[in-house]
């Protein structure tokens, strides 16, 4: 087997520590940033959904604002989103390399796309299960949690598999620009060295790791559609 690989994937297998920590690095930028992407994003979601006109806490001024930087933010390509947030990255960070420099460009490339994923599941609620909570005297908290978010768990989760793929994809462009993990080591070794097999053996990883996230997302999506 050993003599297998050296033949197929020489460089890799050459390169086995720096392929194994540029994997790490992936999953680390990408839980860390995930996580919370999920939190500020599920949150920006509510809020959008229930301060809209004609939701249960109707808010003009909220809704236009949080509308406004939404859009402005998925309006600028990540690649551009990663050297402008630099400074910022600095601040909360400490550093605008490497893993701990990628993830706040992530999260703010993610928040914006994953909170119009939830607006979305959440504007699938059947209204007439809000009006009648309504009726029944519950407060707009309550709504929000037995209501929107319990009904809509199917949507929620085909929305976070939606993200989470998206997010591993700007993982690897984070590496363009230093940030390390499975793209930083791509585009070192196997665009810039040609070492065709870095290439090959790096795409099938991601291939794995987004069929995994869309195994979990769909199987979670089905345990609670009703």
């Amino acid at each position: 087997m050993q003599e297998f690989l050296n033949n197929w994937i020489p460089h890799i297998m050459n390169k086995q520590s720096a392929f194994y920590q540029a994997f790490i690095d992936t999953l680390v930028m990408a839980s860390w940033s995930g996580v919370l992407s999920f939190v500020l994003g599920l949150s920006l979601g509510v809020v959008i959904t229930v301060t809209k006109p004609g939701g249960i806490l109707q808010h003009r001024a909220v809704f236009q604002v949080l509308d406004k930087v939404i859009n402005f933010f998925r309006s600028i390509p990540f690649i551009i989103l990663l050297t402008g947030v630099m400074p910022l990255s600095r601040l909360i960070m400490g550093t605008a390399i490497g893993v701990e420099g990628a993830i706040v460009p992530l999260v703010f490339g993610t928040v914006p796309f994953f909170a119009r994923q939830i607006e979305n599941a959440l504007a699938e609620i059947d209204h007439g299960l809000i009006e009648a909570a309504l009726s029944m005297g519950s407060s707009p908290v309550e709504i929000i949690f037995r209501v929107y978010l319990r009904e809509s768990i199917a949507g929620i989760a085909r929305s976070t598999t939606i993200t989470a793929i998206s997010l591993l994809g700007l993982t690897a462009m984070a590496g363009a620009v230093g940030a390390g993990g499975l793209g930083d080591f791509a585009i070192r070794y196997g665009h810039d060295r040609n070492q065709t097999d870095v290439t090959y053996v790096t795409v099938l990883v991601m291939v794995i790791l987004v069929s995994l996230i869309q195994f979990i997302g769909s199987f979670v999506a089905k345990k609670n559609t009703r």
